[in-house]
């Protein structure tokens, strides 16, 4: 049985720490997204979408959440009017999920309580300290992407 390195032990105490944050996450989403009607994880896909139209899959992969999930969100929007779905010229089967003029309304009013939100969660650490968790956090997804893909 191989045992972890010094190094795995803190990817996995910081592993632990990202699913204990993003559950908070996901709960401050809920709690400023409640406000428009919507769960954090349509406002993800509104967010999504907001910078072009992208098919379920594409929308999963750049969350990474599970396509299944992504499609049932999808559908929950559709129905509220948030979202359409186009032919996709790439892919006949895999629709362009694009966002709505009244999608883009509840955009534009979650901005100003997001961002409230957002400033009062920066004040719990340096600028700097926030930057190099954002670069260590890109470059983790980074290679885990490309593990998934190799």
């Amino acid at each position: 049985m191989t045992s972890r390195s010094p190094a795995g032990d803190l990817v996995t105490a910081l592993t632990e720490e990202v699913f204990a944050v993003n559950g908070r996450l996901l709960r401050a989403g809920d709690a400023v997204a409640s406000a428009q009607d919507l769960t954090s994880a349509r406002w993800q896909v509104l967010g999504v979408v907001a910078h072009g139209p992208a098919s379920v899959a594409e929308i999963a992969r750049q969350r990474g959440l599970r396509r299944q999930s992504v499609q049932s969100t999808v559908d929950r929007l559709r129905a509220d009017g948030h979202v359409t779905a186009e032919p996709n010229p790439a892919d006949r089967r895999a629709p362009l999920i694009r966002l709505t003029p009244a999608g883009r309304e509840v955009l534009v009013r979650l901005g100003p309580p997001q961002a409230d939100w957002a400033n009062r969660l920066a004040t719990a650490a340096p600028r700097k300290d926030i930057e190099t968790a954002l670069r260590v956090l890109r470059r983790l997804r980074a290679h885990l992407d490309e593990t998934e893909e190799g």
